[in-house]
């Protein structure tokens, strides 16, 4: 499976985009101690009884070899080696100064008995479980108030097995929310790489509350009609970087969120200092990276760049709603490339989806300094739908030297928005024609460095960044 995957993903980069020159890996943007990557204590998931057969539950063998490796903690942390087999577990908790580590062929399967992965309370900033009032199932791979945790291989699969969950899911027989295989709360110097991650119950990747996180060369997968299977889902944490990863899913690619409504709003945490470098992937029905629709802590300094969508329902979106709250402000979003794409560029003032009756209608978000620079595509149905709240316009949005091939007679739609423009074909809707240069340069976040002719509208250059 995992080669066949591999194969696919290199055949459809070479074919469709081999003018785009940074596929090839360029150097890391995400910095990290290295300290690491030496662990002075290591074990083996055998030791502690654990088969390899697909079969067995390895819960109990999971759990006793970190309790076991919990000693090390402070003598320089410890390693748990997973090697070569199939290890059918149930949800397990990690620890502080660890490294779990999945040779070539080790694959980790989620249990399909959902006793195995255990219900926990809501996230506080949700209020209750994203779908379904009440308390939610636990993710396969857990921690929470922990500091310095790697979770990497050489390649090795996690498998949450989710189309057990997904029929629960589409009959309505769920009792809870269902579960993410990643999840880790509270915790900061994380390191999630070098390996694949597929079949997620619910969201795949999902640090909550966290803090200097990475996630780099990272595949995930998903089929395409999966439900609610998003890539990466960083959620009220700051200083994430996540590089040089490929996802195809049944959702967002990527999601930036920071909680829902009231219970967000009063937990107050944002997410912010985002940074997404060279980013392959696919979503037939969402979008290659999204901004909420839970952003009621606030979004800020999301800088995104280096982006290759194809095969998918949006590029680019953000998604709020009265009794949302908080803001969405300073994103960055450049060079990206775009083929047989419905929306490219998408923002969503009426979401809706409110965790209770208990919300603030007037609660309006602040969507503000927006920047989408350096976009070209091929075989797009609309340029943009960009649809902000009466009374409440988003602001300052700022398109740049974008190029789309468009296929819709009407490829721009707005409402509620006001921003400026410069070198877009084809042609922006009213709210936005208005230059950036010279007047506006300051208005709009983070203006490339570049040196470009405006051409038809005479503007000249586009200034430095400042």
């Amino acid at each position: 499976m995992r080669r066949s995957f591999s194969l696919v993903d290199l055949l459809l980069v070479l074919a469709l985009f081999s003018d785009v020159p940074w596929l090839v890996r360029g150097s890391s943007y995400c910095k990290r101690d290295n300290s690491a990557d030496i662990r002075p204590h290591s074990v083996t998931i055998t030791e502690f009884g654990a088969v390899g057969d697909g079969v067995t539950l390895n819960t109990k063998a999971f759990q006793n070899a970190i309790f076991y490796l919990n000693s090390f903690s402070d003598k320089g942390g410890a390693k748990l080696f997973v090697p070569a087999g199939r290890w059918l577990t149930g949800s397990f908790d990690l620890i502080s100064h660890l490294t779990l580590w999945l040779d070539k062929d080790a694959v980790i399967l989620g249990s399909t008995n959902s006793d195995d992965w255990p219900v926990v309370d809501p996230l506080p900033s949700y209020g209750r479980g994203r779908e379904l009032p009440g308390k939610r199932h636990r993710s396969l791979i857990y921690g929470r108030n922990l500091t310095d945790v790697v979770i990497t291989g050489d390649n090795g699969i996690v498998d949450g097995q989710g189309s057990i969950w997904w029929g629960w899911f589409r009959t309505k027989t769920l009792n809870y929310t269902r579960p993410h295989l990643v999840e880790l709360m509270n915790s900061s110097g994380i390191v999630i790489s070098n390996l694949t991650f597929i079949n997620s119950p619910f969201w795949t990747i999902h640090p909550v509350y966290c803090s200097n996180v990475i996630v780099k060369n990272v595949t995930i997968r998903a089929p395409l009609d999966s439900p609610n299977t998003d890539g990466i889902d960083p959620d009220s944490s700051d200083d994430v970087c996540i590089e040089d990863c490929n996802i195809s899913t049944g959702d967002d690619l990527i999601s930036i969120k920071s909680g829902w409504d009231e219970y967000g709003i009063s937990y107050g945490r944002p997410s912010r200092n985002i940074t997404i470098h060279r980013l392959v992937g696919q979503t037939r029905s969402s979008s290659g990276i999204a901004i909420g629709s839970e952003m009621s802590g606030g979004v800020s300094d999301v800088h995104a760049e280096d982006l290759l969508f194809y095969n998918s329902n949006t590029a680019i979106r953000i998604k709020t709603s009265p009794g949302r709250g908080g803001y969405v402000r300073n994103i960055y979003v450049s060079n990206v490339t775009l083929t047989d794409v419905n929306i490219a560029i998408r923002f969503t003032g009426l979401y809706g989806e409110h965790p209770d009756e208990q919300y603030d209608p007037k609660a309006l978000p602040i969507i503000e300094r927006i920047t989408i620079e350096d976009v070209k595509g091929n075989n797009i149905k609309y340029a943009g739908i960009l649809d902000g709240i009466e009374a409440d316009s988003f602001l300052d949005i700022c398109l740049s030297n974008i190029s789309l091939n468009v296929t819709s007679e009407s490829p721009w739609n707005c409402s509620n928005i006001q921003g400026y423009s410069d070198s877009v074909t084809p042609e922006t809707c009213e709210p936005l024609r208005e230059g950036i240069y010279p007047h506006h340069s300051s208005d709009c976040y983070h203006l490339s460095s570049d040196l470009l002719n405006s051409g038809n509208r005479n503007r000249g250059i586009r200034l430095l960044s400042w």
